[in-house]
């Protein structure tokens, strides 16, 4: 069987990209959570808050430096593996796009991630070492490092799907506008839609462990404020981001509109197009199987009137990505977030009640731990997937870029980085289940008599 090195190649950054993406999602929206914990604790320290003393933000905030710690260490190494891959298997991209796309990696190292690196160690380590002024100031500039971080990822992603501010030389693309490159036309929606959905997956991830730990029975001091928080956090949040997604999605309609064709499946274009909710594309056949549409609701969306034009893939011969993938992705990443804005809002439901969380509540939080990985995910194949043929949308082909390298030696790799990603995200899931379930020395203490604080693992 012969093997297509241009395949497999696209497959392996899958792989790492896939890996990678779970964890900065984390580090990013957690930190923000972290930052608002110990704002808590400063606000209010040695004074009742309600019936939780505000200590037990602290109680909460080093159990979760422990949970951003470990996922920012697998971001980090996976994240250098996913960069070694621009010259190993796409070296063509960085010879073609260097000059725009080298300076922008290395802003993000040296304006995010020596910044995240350098002020971890004074979370960790820092009590009773320095000042609690000095520890939320530390905590404050490790979540702007990780935004940093998302900005310049997320720019340098935008312009290769809507490239600005640049001429091509000799075959070499070149710095007209660093303003342009920077802020191209989708950079603003693509980040804060990035953003809200790392608060997102944080959020969910901060009420389901905390859900899971209550049904343990091994819950900590401020385990429920805890919960509640995320609860609220994510019940705030999904409305903006479905807003976001929407103004996301119109942009794209803009620029890519091959790519909304694949994720709509529509065919021909179409006056009035319908939405499909539910189907089987058929690139074959050019049609979608046992399709349950609702009238107009695409050109509607996508155009605000009624009849508006919706352009079908016939629209751009070969020049589209593979529908079924990307209208699969786009329902996935839809019904997820519909799944999150019901359980958040039922959960704020009940605080604004005054009730406490039923079981059937902590035990669907609990299910819903890694929603956010699910619809990330999702929405990163529709973004990735949507955009091919193109590595630079409309001036360069993947396969422009692609190594010459034999078929069997990507194939060696591919099983290798598969095998390995899939161990580390056992055992990451594992680490994390482990610090849930296992009730520290210091929790304990907390239950006798005449505890007064001073333990560090738990929240």
């Amino acid at each position: 069987m012969e093997l297509d090195p241009l395949l497999l190649g696209r497959l392996q950054f899958a792989v790492n990209i896939s890996f990678h993406i779970l964890f900065p999602t984390i580090t990013i929206g957690l930190s923000w959570i972290l930052l608002y914990f110990r704002i808590r604790y400063t606000l209010g320290r040695n004074k009742p808050d309600g019936d939780v003393p505000n200590e037990h933000w602290e109680y909460a905030y080093y159990f979760w430096v422990k949970v951003f710690a470990l996922t920012f260490a697998l971001g980090v190494v996976s994240g250098v593996t996913m960069s070694f891959q621009f010259g190993t298997n796409w070296p063509g991209f960085m010879e073609r796009a260097g000059n725009i796309a080298g300076p922008l990696l290395g802003y993000e190292v040296l304006t995010a991630f020596f910044l995240e690196a350098s002020f971890l160690g004074i979370m960790l380590f820092g009590k009773q070492r320095v000042s609690n002024r000095m520890h939320l100031v530390a905590t404050a500039l490790v979540a702007i490092g990780t935004t940093f971080s998302a900005f310049w990822i997320l720019s340098l992603n935008s312009w290769m799907q809507t490239p600005a501010g640049f001429f091509i030389e000799d075959g070499q693309f070149h710095i007209e506008s660093w303003w342009a490159i920077i802020f191209n036309p989708s950079f603003p929606y693509r980040f804060m839609h990035m953003l809200l959905a790392c608060l997102l997956t944080a959020a969910f991830l901060v009420a389901g462990i905390s859900a899971f730990r209550c049904l343990r029975g091994v819950d900590g001091p401020a385990t429920r404020k805890v919960m509640k928080t995320g609860v609220v956090i994510a019940a705030a949040i999904i409305p903006l981001q479905i807003f976001v997604g929407d103004l996301h999605g119109v942009n794209t309609f803009e620029y890519q509109p091959a790519k909304v064709a694949a994720m709509e499946a529509v065919w021909e274009t179409e006056q009035g197009a319908a939405f499909t909710l539910f189907g089987f594309p058929d690139a074959d056949a050019r049609t979608t199987h046992a399709a349950i549409k609702i009238p107009y609701a695409a050109s509607l969306v996508l155009t605000h009137e009624l009849d508006g034009e919706v352009p079908g893939l016939a629209e751009f011969g070969n020049d589209h990505p593979p529908v079924a993938p990307v209208f699969w992705s786009f329902r996935i990443m839809i019904a997820v977030a519909m799944a999150m804005l019901v359980v958040s809002w039922w959960s704020t439901w009940q605080i604004w009640r005054g009730n406490d969380f039923t079981v059937l509540t902590m035990r669907v939080l609990s299910w819903m731990t890694f929603s956010g990985w699910v619809a990330v995910l999702a929405g990163w194949y529709v973004s990735e997937v949507g955009r091919q043929p193109w590595i630079i949308y409309g001036q360069l082909r993947v396969s422009e870029v692609v190594a010459d390298h034999a078929g069997g030696t990507v194939l060696t790799t591919l099983i290798a980085y598969t095998l390995l990603y899939g161990f580390l995200l056992i055992s990451y899931v594992a680490a994390l289940r482990h610090l849930a379930t296992k009730p520290s020395r210091s929790m304990l203490e907390s239950q006798q008599p005449g505890f007064t604080g001073g333990g560090l693992t738990h929240g």
